[in-house]
């Protein structure tokens, strides 16, 4: 008997190796199409951002993708992390699941993971971009920087907030971007604070600065700097010039900030962004589909991990309903997958002012407020809050 769920005559190219694109590996996979992610990075690229996921949609999808328990073992265990004065003084502590979800892991951690699961059955090209893509109807040739061109029948744009697939198929970035009036950087720094898998956060008006140890390394910890501002000209690949940027702003500023500003002249893994979302009209044009922060990203805040995870489970299983039929699956990929992103970015807007509210007043509010979520009384409420909106899909059952 023929199975029609099978998609090994689907041929698929993958733009963007972070998560998204290989947990849409790794579901393609599965069902027998043929898959090749391209990344232009050299290599898979390791550590960045703890991310976490939260309710029981994530645990269900990463559970029937054979994630969770892999997952589970290389967890960040973060425990409380505290909002501190000039002096390093707590004024509030939240709790661990407050922060860090059900379960947390690096970002390079779970993009390791899923690329081991799928190396020997994905084609990963590293260090190459798409250059053009023409679609046909029946087809999309794609020429590359560095590669021979090719024919896939689908391609998909997991090439996260500055996609190039976005750009080449539905237009320009500034069509899409949503700017928040904020900008986040983070890198490694010595642990001067001799933190064990704790954060502390200090603010002053319009910009903070938070320390943590993710990994009991008693070395290393991370920084995460965040400030509000205008919308900034800058060139994405001048390190040095971002480099100034954040000095400039961060200039007088107390609590460890000085030892972080020293930190970051010597720091080679730096990343420095815009608080920002991406809204687009549509997540499909033809035989392209965008997937991920590509197409429904936001910096920071959003649940963009535990979306792209959902998003490529969703994918993945209507197109194997549809037997590979791009049209039927691709809309409703869409249709499921739209008002569950918009609901989780939704959480996103609020990051930058909860890292720098813009007064000291605000500094206060802040600190009221959490330390009253966080109290024995309401942590329950504050636990399902954080939850709705990682919840709030219907999944359906999917093929494999």
């Amino acid at each position: 008997m023929t199975n029609t769920h099978h998609l090994g005559h689907l041929n698929v190219l993958v733009s963007g190796a972070s998560v998204a694109g290989p947990a849409l590996a790794l579901n393609l996979a599965r069902r027998g199409a043929r898959v090749t992610v391209v990344e232009k990075a050299p290599a898979l690229r390791g550590g960045g951002f703890a991310v976490d996921f939260r309710g029981q949609v994530h645990r269900k999808v990463l559970t029937a993708m054979g994630l969770w328990d892999e997952i589970h073992a290389r967890q960040t265990h973060m425990g409380r992390q505290s909002v501190v004065d000039a002096d390093g003084h707590a004024r509030v502590d939240l709790p661990s699941e407050m922060m860090s979800g059900d379960v947390e892991i690096f970002r390079g951690e779970l993009a390791k993971i899923m690329y081991e699961r799928t190396r020997d059955r994905v084609e990963y090209v590293f260090d190459d971009s798409i250059a053009t893509l023409t679609d046909d109807g029946a087809g999309v040739d794609v020429t590359f920087e560095r590669s021979t061109p090719r024919r896939f029948d689908l391609v998909v744009g997991a090439d996260g907030l500055h996609s190039n697939t976005r750009r080449l198929v539905f237009g320009d970035e500034s069509r899409y971007l949503r700017f928040f009036d904020h900008y986040v950087a983070g890198f490694g720094v010595p642990n001067d604070l001799g933190l064990n898998r704790t954060g502390r956060l200090y603010s002053e008006p319009g910009r903070a600065l938070a320390l943590g140890n993710y990994d009991g390394d008693p070395d290393r910890a991370g920084a995460l700097l965040v400030f509000r501002s205008e919308r900034l000209t800058y060139d994405r690949r001048d390190v040095a010039g971002q480099k100034r940027i954040l000095a400039e702003r961060f200039a007088g500023m107390g609590w460890e900030t000085p030892n972080v500003l020293k930190a970051l002249e010597q720091a080679d893994d730096l990343y420095f962004d815009a608080i920002a979302q991406i809204h687009v009209d549509r997540l499909t044009k033809g035989r392209v589909v965008l997937l991920g922060d590509a197409g429904y990203g936001a910096t920071m805040g959003g649940m963009g991990t535990g979306v792209a995870i959902v998003g490529a489970w969703v994918l993945a299983g209507e197109l194997a309903l549809a037997g590979g039929d791009h049209r039927t699956a691709f809309a409703e990929y869409e249709t499921r997958i739209r008002d569950f992103a918009k609901g989780c970015q939704k959480i996103s807007g609020n990051a930058g002012p909860f890292f720098a509210p813009p007064t000291e007043r605000g500094i206060r509010s802040r600190d009221r407020m959490y330390r009253l979520l966080s109290s024995r009384l309401l942590a329950g409420f504050f636990k399902r809050l954080t939850e709705k909106a990682a919840q709030d899909i219907k999944l359906r059952e999917y093929p494999v």
